[in-house]
């Protein structure tokens, strides 16, 4: 089947984070990590017979969702899920303040690496606790971020550290972790008592040449946080799983999710993330191809006319990462200057960490090439 990838779809005026939080009508947002492309075909019929019903009272999730989990998880990643493992909950950002709720004391630090996504910063800080932060290193060598392994170790061996917060693939920096370097982090962490938390939200973004390894696969004590909601466009729909194999463990992040308040979802959720994992497959593979193009374009279009820019390598995700560090000596006001001048929003890098992402920006690509294109023309008309 084709997928029309390409199709210019109006969301001014519906209520959209993205197009009607934008400071004027005639700004391009290329900032939040949500996407302009019509949901799979599957999804959009599925949501539509569920709205044939006219009840949309509390909802019971029921077995076929955590048959079509447990399906695509085997099928797609070769990992072996069993049903008592799933909890659902609203959302990943949700199920990350579960996570720490659950496993810390006020006071005790969660290291991540960084720059990292910026809840990450926020639910730590909104638990009580403190972010430790192991500053990822660009590598000229491998031409990628890599993990400052002295520095992890020394956050590890930390007694207040008690949380390893991973975000797999990396957003912002675009990275797909190794097996091997998950087994390194898995080592460390155990050797130190560290327990880890992995935010899987974009594993299904993966760009060609590249292979996604589930953490639970490589240790079957982290607990999981995951949902399709970026990578088959519905976060509006508010549904994501805590995978969690520990017994002991899950109960106390059952708890959390019911002192969070979040262990109801609304009766689309379910329904969206069955098609999503059950019928539409084909979708999400056009959609990666699809990005890899609008990421080759990107590239070609700043090596022309852009040379101060250096765009960092994308191995997953939808954002990429942008040193304009020759651009600016401030990349919050360079961002605000892209705003005013060029009517193009992309984020700040110091939204992901003040000194990490200093002198970078991130830049969505999920949207119809001639918008991402139109976009990069505007900047280099200012």
């Amino acid at each position: 089947m084709n997928y029309s990838f390409d199709e210019l779809i109006e969301r001014r005026g519906t209520g959209c984070v993205k197009w009607d939080e934008s400071p004027s009508t005639d700004v391009i947002p290329l900032w939040v990590a949500d996407m302009d492309f019509a949901v799979a075909p599957a999804i959009q019929e599925a949501i539509r017979k569920r709205a044939e019903h006219p009840v949309f009272g509390y909802t019971y999730v029921q077995d076929d969702y955590y048959k079509a989990v447990i399906s695509w998880f085997k099928r797609r990643h070769q990992w072996d899920i069993q049903r008592d493992w799933i909890l659902y909950t609203t959302g990943v950002v949700p199920a990350m303040s579960v996570a720490i709720k659950a496993l810390t004391m006020p006071g005790e630090k969660v290291l991540i690496l960084s720059p990292d996504y910026n809840c990450f910063f926020s639910s730590v800080k909104n638990n009580g606790c403190e972010v430790a932060e192991c500053v990822l290193r660009f590598s000229h060598n491998s031409n990628r971020f890599e993990v400052d392994w002295e520095s992890f170790e020394t956050q590890c061996a930390d007694e207040k550290t008690t949380v390893f917060l991973l975000c797999n693939p990396h957003n912002p920096t675009g990275r797909v972790w190794s097996r091997e370097e998950l087994e390194r982090m898995r080592d460390i962490c155990h050797k130190y008592n560290v327990r880890i938390v992995s935010d899987e939200i974009h594993c299904e973004l993966i760009m060609p040449g590249n292979t996604f390894c589930p953490m639970g696969t490589v240790d079957p004590e982290t607990i999981i946080l995951n949902s399709p909601s970026k990578s088959f466009n519905i976060a509006g729909l508010m549904m994501a799983n805590i995978i969690c194999q520990d017994a002991a463990t899950r109960r106390r992040l059952d708890r959390a999710i019911n002192i969070n308040e979040v262990c109801d979802v609304n009766p689309f959720g379910p329904e969206a993330v069955k098609a999503a994992y059950n019928d539409s497959e084909e979708w999400i593979d056009a959609l990666n191809l699809y990005l890899w193009d609008n990421y080759r374009a990107l590239c070609d279009f700043v090596a022309e006319h852009l040379p101060q820019w250096k765009v960092m390598p994308l191995e997953g995700t939808y954002l990429v990462w942008v040193d304009v560090s020759a651009c600016c000596d401030s990349v919050a006001t360079y961002c605000d200057h892209l705003i005013k001048e060029a009517k193009v929003w992309m984020n700040a890098g110091t939204m992901y960490g003040p000194k990490s992402g200093e002198g970078y920006l991130r830049i969505n690509i999920a949207c119809p090439r001639s918008i991402l294109m139109e976009a990069l023309n505007r900047i280099t008309r200012i």
